[in-house]
């Protein structure tokens, strides 16, 4: 009597009896899952309700945060999992593009610092609740170290308002309420960042299109004060760039006053903005009390009398590295005040008169410096009209210079022998450098 088949139980029960399955390329003989990837998975689908992740050793760390959904609260996850593959991921998911280069190269300080720009950019004065930027500070204020906010956005109005601020005479003042702040209030956040180094800053709408208004491109008094306040209370900020900001004398004097003693603060950039003499005297009296290391006034309405007040700062001050007065109008008469001062400077490295409407007599000035300065590497006077007399002057000042490694006359009006010579002499003066940096 023939054998009868086996049942299918019967055949899968022998299926996984047998050590070898040649026919199924799958087959493996580790059928039970490891115990600890079994505790793992278990930590990471609990990890909302029972958060673990110090007490693992470096490889289940690892295991952990590549399988931990990027959906959880922060309020779990921030000051529970440490720098690496999870905040790599929020990160590359949030955002298309990932540089680590401003982050100190940290996925967790990028995530931080780019959600809490995010939430500032997007407040609204009187309409988002303060709390949704208090919330985030217990959360991020160890992981902070650079802001960048490129716009600020104003109250939203509505339009019976509107006409009531354009002229309508009818309405009384007391049927307008005004917005309590003009701009986000920076008062309630720098001086809980207590690791902050770096602001950067333009009062500004991105995107505006059809509702464009210049009032939506400054800073108004109210937002000068707010700002100026707060930044005596972030005791650790190291650079500030305020630019593009409408910020005039009125509003430079404002926040010069409240960084003069400053403790920690060494680069200041209010470039692009329309800053003029009494704002440049203000920003001398800076130069003489702190210990800015970078100045970068380009692009205002600097003249003579500003020029002079920063020159006269200069030739007392001893820690000023970089000193950028590009697209001003000081003349010559504020150029020649900057070269004097320079006599009397051993620290200054870079300077940049480009754009300022000086000649021949300016250039000159400074090429006593480059006789008896050894001190400055770079020295940039292009687009001005120094003509003949200016590159004779200054050519004859390179040829007894080994400091100066960097010097940009372009659009100068110098004779083109003129410039071949002090470009040779740059190039000598480069090759020197280097030579010197590897023995």
């Amino acid at each position: 009597m023939s054998r009868p088949p086996y049942s299918g139980a019967k055949a899968e029960d022998l299926r996984r009896r047998r050590r070898i399955i040649a026919e199924d390329l799958d087959w493996s003989l580790a059928l039970v899952p490891c115990l600890s990837n079994l505790c793992l998975q278990s930590i990471v689908r609990n990890f909302q309700e029972k958060p673990m992740f110090e007490e693992l050793p470096p490889i289940h760390k690892v295991f952990v945060q590549e399988r931990l959904p990027t959906s959880l609260p922060l309020h779990v996850t921030a000051n529970v999992i440490s720098d690496g593959v999870y905040w790599k991921r929020c990160c590359e998911q949030r955002w298309d593009i990932c540089d680590l280069t401003d982050y100190g190269h940290s996925w967790k300080r990028m995530f931080f610092e780019r959600h809490m720009e995010n939430i500032i950019e997007l407040f609204i004065p009187d309409e988002t609740e303060p709390k949704t930027v208090l919330e985030m500070v217990p959360l991020c204020r160890n992981y902070v170290k650079r802001l960048d906010i490129s716009q600020l956005l104003p109250p939203i109005k509505e339009p019976g308002k509107e006409e009531q601020e354009y002229g309508s005479k009818l309405a009384s003042d007391s049927e307008y309420e005004e917005p309590s702040m003009d701009h986000f209030d920076f008062n309630i956040l720098l001086k809980k960042l207590t690791q902050l180094e770096e602001l950067h800053l333009v009062y500004r709408v991105k995107h505006c299109g059809m509702n464009f208004e210049w009032k939506m491109f400054e800073m108004t008094d109210r937002d000068c004060e707010s700002l100026a306040t707060a930044l005596v209370s972030c005791k650790s900020l190291k650079l500030l760039r305020l630019h593009q900001s409408h910020i005039e004398d009125k509003k430079c004097r404002l926040l010069v006053k409240h960084l003069l003693d400053h403790p920690s603060l060494t680069e200041l950039d209010f470039s692009h903005n329309m800053i003029g003499d009494k704002g440049a005297r203000a920003i001398g009296k800076l130069l003489a009390r702190n210990k800015l290391e970078t100045l970068n006034m380009c692009d205002n309405n600097i003249r003579c009398p500003g020029a002079k007040a920063i020159a006269h700062a200069l030739s007392e001050n001893s820690s000023l590295l970089s000193l950028n007065l590009r697209l001003n109008a000081v003349r010559d008469e504020g150029g020649q005040a900057i070269g004097k001062a320079l006599l009397n400077n051993n620290t200054l490295l870079r300077l940049h008169l480009g754009g300022n409407r000086v000649t021949g007599p300016t250039a000159v000035a400074l090429s006593k410096v480059l006789v008896e300065n050894n001190t400055l590497k770079s020295i940039n006077l292009s687009c001005n009209n120094l003509g003949g007399d200016g590159g004779i002057a200054l050519g004859e000042a390179m040829s007894q210079n080994t400091s100066v490694t960097e010097c940009d006359i372009r659009l100068t009006e110098i004779d083109e022998q003129s410039v071949s010579f002090i470009n040779k002499v740059v190039w000598t003066n480069q090759r020197q450098a280097r030579e010197g940096e590897t023995k």
